[in-house]
């Protein structure tokens, strides 16, 4: 795993900050930047770096942990139809896969994010970036998901641990989720 560039992580922190700007010609290419992120190996790790930074304005962080899980959701893995098919190319292309080192980095890094962020708004975007990883990948390619999770929630018993304890409930919520219908045959 590379070491994350933070000249590459401040880039895309003005560019989140100037997405919000009013005046469209600053606007505009810093959206157009966002939308590009799929393409940009370690975007993932980037968006993960600011959204996890309690510094950073909470519309940024709220931001990133925003494109974290639409790129999680576009480009984990091929997407295809109910059938299994894969699903037709969108303006002649398909979304970039993303690399294994990115997919490596995220799922590790994703739980220790998770299991400290205090605010709901950002917790629940990363409950939800955690389930879509899950659906894709537990429990055979992150088989240390669920041991990782119950490690947490055993720590019930010690106060200061509250937030970590709840936020790894609702990790256990996301990943048991996928199977919230599914009958015993199944």
């Amino acid at each position: 795993m590379a070491e994350i560039d933070m000249s590459a992580v401040e880039a895309l922190h003005v560019a989140l900050q100037q997405s919000f700007s009013p005046d469209a010609s600053v606007r505009d290419p810093a959206e157009a930047a966002i939308k590009n992120l799929k393409n940009v190996p370690g975007a993932t790790q980037m968006l993960l770096h600011i959204t996890e930074e309690k510094q950073v304005q909470y519309e940024v962080r709220q931001a990133a942990a925003i494109q974290l899980k639409n790129i999680c959701r576009e480009c984990w893995v091929e997407r295809t139809s109910y059938l299994g098919m894969p699903l037709p190319a969108i303006n002649g292309a398909n979304p970039p896969i993303l690399s294994e080192d990115d997919k490596l980095v995220v799922k590790n890094k994703l739980m220790d994010c998770l299991m400290n962020e205090a605010d709901k708004s950002i917790r629940d975007l990363m409950a939800e970036t955690l389930h879509l990883i899950a659906i894709h990948d537990y429990p055979e390619s992150w088989p240390q998901l669920l041991p990782s999770v119950l490690q947490v929630i055993s720590q019930s018993n010690d106060p200061a641990q509250a937030l970590r304890v709840h936020n790894g409930l609702l990790a256990l919520r996301k990943v048991c989720k996928r199977y919230e219908y599914k009958s015993r045959e199944a």
